[in-house]
């Protein structure tokens, strides 16, 4: 149960301030910390890789290392959308469970801006009961006096088991 308390706790507000960069899932607006993020590029080539879970597209080759690449919207179950001159993916460091860092795609569509939060833009994240997990959700933000946007713990939106085996079966690309 102790285990069970700490997975769900909640951060506070003073320790999720700090810059965020946004981006757009359909009509929602979603941050990651800035730090989390190496850089953002046009979507390129994606190689699938058999037996993985439908969100992760499968493996692309960023100047010479090969990443895995999940598909946000299908991650969070908001369906798939048609790429366009505005999709991209948002190259971030994500911790594996082996304690090793590791670079991974998200698509996204769209990229708004880097925003810097203070404590008192900051509210826990909603509680839905125990039949839903938002372990994921670090807090909800007031960006601009009224925009919502969840603040994503990237570590914990991907399943990190099933990307590291992606990462170690991956094909060369």
């Amino acid at each position: 149960m102790a285990a069970e308390s700490t997975l769900l706790a909640r951060p506070t507000a003073t320790a999720a301030a700090g810059r965020y960069v946004t981006f757009y899932l359909g009509r929602e607006s979603y941050g990651v910390p800035v730090l989390k993020v190496r850089e953002i590029i046009r979507i390129l080539e994606i190689t699938p890789v058999p037996n993985t879970p439908s969100f992760i597209r499968g493996v692309a080759n960023l100047r010479g290392k090969v990443i895995p690449v999940i598909d946000l919207r299908i991650r969070f179950a908001l369906g798939d959308a048609a790429i366009n001159e505005r999709t991209c993916i948002v190259v971030m460091h994500v911790m594996l469970p082996s304690g090793n860092e590791n670079q991974m795609g998200f698509i996204v569509d769209a990229v708004a801006e880097v925003v810097t939060l203070n404590a008192g833009d900051i509210e826990p994240r909603p509680d839905f009961g125990a039949a839903l997990d938002t372990r994921f959700i670090m807090g909800m933000a007031k960006v601009n006096k009224s925009i919502v946007t969840a603040l994503l713990d990237i570590d914990k939106v991907v399943d990190t088991e099933t990307v590291a085996r992606v990462v170690t079966t991956a094909p060369t690309v």
